[in-house]
């Protein structure tokens, strides 16, 4: 079986897990992904990556060797994206 690429990945979780956002990178052996799921609300950290594995199910043990996520609420990414684009307090040019 042909190692996985990142893109297959993304479609693997988009197939079982309705997605506001996704991005997958990696290298055929090891993922990072980002996914961004309504169905994230109210779940712990731990129950939302349980969610992405059920979402490939045998995919993990057979194809995917490591996958490390984050996991967030649209709100959370809402939150992310504005505190990434926010100047660093106290900050002069």
């Amino acid at each position: 079986m042909s190692e996985p690429t990142a893109a297959d990945v993304e479609r693997f979780i988009a197939q079982g897990l309705r997605c506001e956002h996704l991005q997958v990178e990696g290298d055929g052996r090891h993922f990072f992904a980002t996914i961004v799921s309504t169905e994230f609300a109210g779940l712990t950290r731990i129950a939302r990556h349980q969610r992405v594995y059920a979402a490939l199910g045998d995919r993990m043990r057979e194809q995917i060797h490591a996958l490390s996520m984050k996991t967030l609420t649209p709100a959370e990414w809402a939150q992310a994206l504005s505190s990434a684009a926010a100047p660093a307090a106290g900050h002069h040019s």
